[in-house]
């Protein structure tokens, strides 16, 4: 796996994969950035609720459980002092479908946060990282 981040102006750099995608991302206001893209932080924040999204939809789906959407909002706190790690991250998944059942949701959340999310492994290094879950039934609701 490869990147390369180009400064391309101001407080502004464009990351491009080696897979062959880019990403602009961009510093703070205080630092020169203009607002008009992501801080290299969030975009941590983002690959962690990626990575463990896409683990928990693959788990169920191969369960063959009928999952529909799954949505994780992730909130952290950073140390106040340089360097700035996340010292606590909180994962809360929404998860919808059709008659899932809370144990195969709770099992692949923790299948991701115990054995697969690569992401999640390396924040908690400095990370104390919690994580909570609702179900969205759509059977209920038809």
């Amino acid at each position: 796996m490869e990147c390369t981040v180009k400064w391309a102006s101001d407080a502004k750099f464009i990351a491009e994969t080696g897979s062959g995608h880019a990403v602009i991302m961009e510093g703070a206001g205080d630092l020169g950035g203009k607002n008009q893209a992501p801080r290299p932080m969030e975009m941590i924040l983002l690959g962690a609720g990626g990575c463990t999204a896409y683990d928990v939809v693959l788990i169920l789906k191969r369960g063959r459980h009928a999952i529909e959407g799954c949505e994780v909002k992730l909130t952290a706190e950073r140390a106040e002092v340089d360097p700035k790690v996340f010292t606590k991250i909180h994962y809360h998944y929404t998860v919808t479908g059709r008659n899932l059942k809370r144990e195969a949701v709770e099992r692949a959340i923790k299948l991701s946060e115990e054995k697969y999310c690569s992401a999640s492994f390396m924040l908690a290094k400095t990370a104390e990282i919690t994580h909570d879950f609702s179900i969205v039934d759509l059977a209920a609701t038809a």
